[in-house]
């Protein structure tokens, strides 16, 4: 159970505007993997997040329920 966190701490994580590492869930079920990305904007209401990736400068929105893995660290509800 070491390497899970609550996807509060996960957010903090996000929020804080460190560099991190995270899979998500796509729409289609295939998995997005983001290497060195950070987060710009998070919308409470609707529960998307605007990230960016540092090597490309794309920017993607996810939602914060479907990240399962951020930092090596197994994310849960």
């Amino acid at each position: 159970m070491s390497n899970t966190i609550h996807i509060s701490q996960a957010r903090k994580m996000l929020d804080s505007g460190q560099r991190v590492s995270l899979v998500a869930v796509k729409k289609n079920g295939s998995l997005l993997t983001a290497d060195d990305v950070i987060s710009l904007h998070y919308d409470f209401y609707s529960g998307t997040r605007t990230i960016k990736f540092l090597r490309s400068g794309q920017k993607r929105l996810i939602r914060d329920c479907c990240l399962i893995w951020i930092n090596d660290f197994e994310v849960f509800l």
